[in-house]
């Protein structure tokens, strides 16, 4: 897959992903819940990863896949502690 993101922006419940191909993705904060419960200023401490094929936060540990959020894939820790 050669899409990947360039931009993120947050609302209260949305991330949404600018890409590469011009589109603009929206995904529910829910389907993330470690982004959901962080503050504003936390979402925003992300790196792009893989030429924008990847989205990392350190402080969170939390990694997503461009290619997983076009499949719909939301956080794949169910069953694990999100305790941070």
């Amino acid at each position: 897959m050669n899409i990947s993101a360039t931009r993120l922006d947050f609302d209260e419940s949305m991330m949404w992903v600018d890409l590469s191909d011009g589109r603009k993705l929206g995904v529910p904060l829910a389907y993330f819940p470690r982004l959901l419960r962080a503050t504003p200023e936390q979402r925003l401490q992300y790196e792009m990863s893989g030429n924008g094929t990847g989205l990392h936060w350190e402080a969170l540990d939390e990694d997503i896949s461009v290619e997983g959020l076009l499949m719909g894939i939301g956080d794949q820790t169910q069953g694990r502690s999100l305790a941070a």
